[in-house]
C-alpha cells in the first residue's frame, strides 16, 4: 500500500486539483506538474489493489487445488500460472514507479543540444540527436518548442535549446545530460575512414519565478537583429535578446520568436534554470567555481553515450548496455533506453 506519506501528499494533491487557485490556473506549467504528480501517485496506489487483488485470488486457487477434484485442480494450477505472471510484470511496475523521484521529475524541462568535437559532422550529429528527441517526444504526448537554434551553414545544427512541456518531461529526459559520441562515415568522407565526432545534451528542469530570484541589477541586456544559417537575416527587427548573468558570466541568447518580449521570457527561463542547477551542484559539492555549469565541453573523452553506425549499435557507458538497432533508435524509438 502506499506510505503514509505518499497517502497524505494524494489527498493534499486531490484537495488542490478539484479546487485550484487562480494563483495556480495562471500557472499552466505548475498546473501540469502537479497532475502528473497526481497520476503518478494514483498509479501507485491502483497498482497496489492489484496485488492485493492478485494474491486473494491465488490464495482462492490453491484452496480449489487441494479440493481432491483432477479436473478443478488442473484448472485452478494454470489459473495460478496466470495469476503469478501478472503478479510479477505488476511488481516490475511498482519497483519503477516507488524509485525515488525528484518532483522536478513531473514537470516540463528545456533541453539544450550543442555540436562538440568534429566540426561539420558534429552540427550534422546535433541535428540527428534533435530529431530522435522531437519523435520520442511526440509518442510520449509532449510538447516542442524551440527557444533557440543556431544553424550550421553545411547543414545540421550548432546549437540548439528546446523547451518540452508535459507530464513527467524532466523525468523521462533527465539522464540525457552528457556527452554523446558518434562514430560513422562522414558524407564528406571519401576515403571510407569512420570518423568520430560528438555532441554535448544538456537538460534542465523548468523553474518557477518564486523558485529562483534573478536580479535586474545583475543582468546585461543587448537587443539584436535575428539571423539564420551562414548570418543570412531572418528577421527586419531587432527582436533577438542577448542576456549576460554578471555574477555567474552565463550568456543566453534567444531570438527564435519576432517578439523582443518573449525572447527576453525565454532567456529569463533558461537562466533560473541554469542558476537553479548551479546551485544544486555547489549544494551536492560539485563544484567549486560558480562559474561552471553542466554544460559539457563536447569532448569526445567526456562521454555516456556511443553511435556506432558501422554496428548499427548504440552503447550506454554508464549502465555497460548496447542496443543493435542504431536505426530504429533515431527514429525515435526509446522505449527501455531512456
Amino acid at each position: 500500500m502506499l506510505t503514509k506519506v505518499q497517502s497524505e501528499r494524494l489527498e493534499e494533491l486531490e484537495a488542490i486539483l478539484l479546487s485550484p487557485s487562480q494563483e495556480l490556473y495562471s500557472n499552466p506549467s505548475r498546473l501540469k506538474s502537479l497532475n502528473a504528480e497526481f497520476s503518478h501517485l494514483k498509479e501507485i496506489k491502483s497498482i497496489n489493489e492489484t496485488l492485493d487483488r492478485i494474491e486473494k485470488e491465488i490464495k482462492e486457487s490453491r484452496e480449489l487445488m487441494s479440493s481432491g477434484d483432477y479436473d478443478i485442480a488442473t484448472i485452478a494450477k494454470e489459473e495460478i500460472t496466470t495469476l503469478e505472471e501478472e503478479k510479477s510484470l505488476n511488481e516490475a511496475k511498482l519497483t519503477e514507479l516507488e524509485k525515488p523521484h525528484d518532483p522536478k521529475d513531473f514537470g516540463d524541462c528545456i533541453v539544450e543540444i550543442r555540436a562538440g568535437t568534429g566540426g561539420e559532422e558534429a552540427a550534422l550529429f546535433a541535428g540527428d540527436l534533435y530529431r530522435m528527441y522531437t519523435k520520442y517526444s511526440t509518442t510520449k504526448d509532449l510538447v516542442v518548442e524551440i527557444m533557440d537554434m543556431n544553424e550550421a551553414s553545411a547543414g545540421g545544427i550548432k546549437e540548439i535549446i528546446f523547451k518540452l512541456s508535459g507530464a513527467n518531461a524532466f523525468g523521462t529526459f533527465k539522464s540525457e545530460s552528457g556527452v554523446h559520441r558518434v562514430q560513422r562515415i562522414p558524407k564528406t568522407e571519401t576515403a571510407g575512414r569512420i570518423h568520430t565526432s560528438a555532441a554535448s545534451v544538456v537538460v534542465l528542469p523548468i523553474i518557477e519565478q518564486d523558485e529562483v530570484e534573478v536580479n535586474e541589477q545583475d543582468l546585461k541586456i543587448d537587443v539584436f537583429r535575428s539571423s539564420g544559417a551562414g548570418g543570412q537575416s531572418v528577421n527586419t527587427t531587432d527582436s533577438a535578446v542577448r542576456l549576460t548573468h554578471i555574477p555567474t558570466g552565463i550568456v543566453i541568447s534567444c531570438q527564435d520568436s519576432r517578439s523582443q518580449l518573449k525572447n527576453k521570457e525565454a532567456a529569463l527561463s533558461i537562466l533560473r534554470s541554469k542558476l537553479y542547477e548551479i546551485e544544486l551542484e555547489k549544494r551536492e559539492g560539485n563544484i567549486t567555481d560558480i562559474r561552471k555549469t553542466s554544460i559539457k565541453t563536447g569532448d569526445r573523452s567526456d562521454k555516456i553515450k556511443t553511435y556506432n553506425f558501422p554496428q548499427n549499435r548504440l552503447t550506454d557507458h554508464r549502465t555497460k548496455k548496447s542496443w543493435y538497432n542504431l536505426d530504429s533508435i533515431l527514429e525515435g524509438h526509446l522505449e527501455g533506453i531512456l
